[in-house]
């Protein structure tokens, strides 16, 4: 995986996958937040079976509902490797998958 460094903040290197572009995304704005857990749910094993090695996930900036129940998703699901909000764009999150 390639990363770039895109800024300096208290001496942490905000990292950014730079080839984000090729994870497949889903966009789960309209969704509620059980509805949003299924649809993430679903589209992590369609990944998976599809040899994805990960995913965008488009919850939107808000409130924060729905980032909220997507990370709190993320954060229980074993195939999940690491997940974080794209630097550039906070209304996405970035899974790598195992």
């Amino acid at each position: 995986m390639v990363f770039g460094i895109i800024g300096v903040k208290a001496r942490c290197f905000i990292m950014r996958d730079i080839f984000i572009n090729r994870f497949p995304s889903i966009d789960l704005h309209g969704y509620d937040r059980d509805s949003a857990r299924v649809r993430v749910m679903d589209f992590v094993t369609e990944a998976l079976i599809m040899g994805e090695d990960g995913v965008v996930i488009v919850h939107g900036r808000g409130e924060g509902i729905l980032k909220k129940e997507v990370h709190s998703f993320l954060k229980t699901d074993k195939r999940v490797k690491q997940f974080y909000v794209d630097a550039f764009n906070p209304g996405c999150t970035v899974v790598i998958l195992k």
